[in-house]
């Protein structure tokens, strides 16, 4: 059983339908947990839910605010961070030929820029505790690629490499930088998907159903705890067989 109490961790995208569930089972865990995301209206419903949570929030496409987040962040959990799950991230899908630069800059500026400056700056704080681990959300589909979304799959299958080459630079200083790769996923994102569309999506999964947030959550729990001291540069697959990488 892992076991997270005490551990400093921040959360962001909390208030998703897959962050929320990563909250709620690191919180099971005993782990000190910062929610942060856009929306301050569900960072307070989480507050609210869960006994001594706190909230900050953030949008991370504020690039140069970053560093400044992660320090803010890392005082109000006291003062040392032992773990980030980068679970944020943006969709704007369009066939390539009518895909604009705007379209595909703010994808990847969010997805992979964003996620490698949190990367970066927790792991400045990391280096003073000599320990620590960061969990990066990819998608099955930055190693599939899918029909309208060349940018969201490019910068899914950036993290990955980013996150290969982050574990190789710190894997001597004992921290810890792996991935897990969602297949398709049931929130309230794709209960929106069209029913016919939803069973073409099942019928390609081996499991003959979509995941569940808690699958994802229960991975990100492994990862973060001392369970997986010796997994590093990893992609941990949530999928039902899906993709098998």
């Amino acid at each position: 059983m892992s076991n997270l109490k005490n551990k400093n961790i921040i959360v962001t995208g909390a208030s998703g339908g897959i962050g929320n569930s990563i909250v709620e089972k690191l919180y099971s865990k005993g782990a000190n947990i910062l929610a942060t995301g856009t929306r301050i209206e569900k960072l307070d419903e989480i507050k609210k839910k869960y006994n001594n949570i706190k909230i900050l929030q953030f949008d991370i496409a504020q690039h140069k605010k970053i560093e400044e987040f992660i320090n803010n962040a890392t005082e109000k959990l006291g003062g040392s961070l032992d773990c980030i799950i980068n679970n944020a991230g943006i969709t704007k899908d369009n066939l390539a030929i009518r895909m604009n630069l705007e379209e595909w800059t703010k994808v990847i500026d969010i997805n992979l820029t964003s996620t490698f400056l949190m990367s970066k700056y927790s792991i400045k704080k990391m280096l003073k505790n000599k320990s620590g681990k960061i969990i990066n959300i990819t998608s099955v589909v930055g190693h599939t690629g899918n029909v309208g979304q060349a940018n969201y799959t490019a910068s899914k299958a950036g993290i990955v490499a980013m996150s290969k080459s982050l574990a190789i630079e710190y894997a001597k200083k004992n921290i810890n930088i792996n991935c897990i790769s969602p297949g398709f996923i049931s929130t309230a994102m794709t209960d929106k998907i069209d029913e016919k569309f939803k069973e073409v999506i099942i019928a390609k999964i081996p499991a003959n159903r979509l995941g569940k947030p808690l699958d994802v959550a229960n991975a990100v729990v492994f990862l973060s705890s001392s369970d997986s001291d010796y997994i590093n540069g990893e992609t941990l697959h949530v999928n039902g067989g899906m993709y098998l990488g």
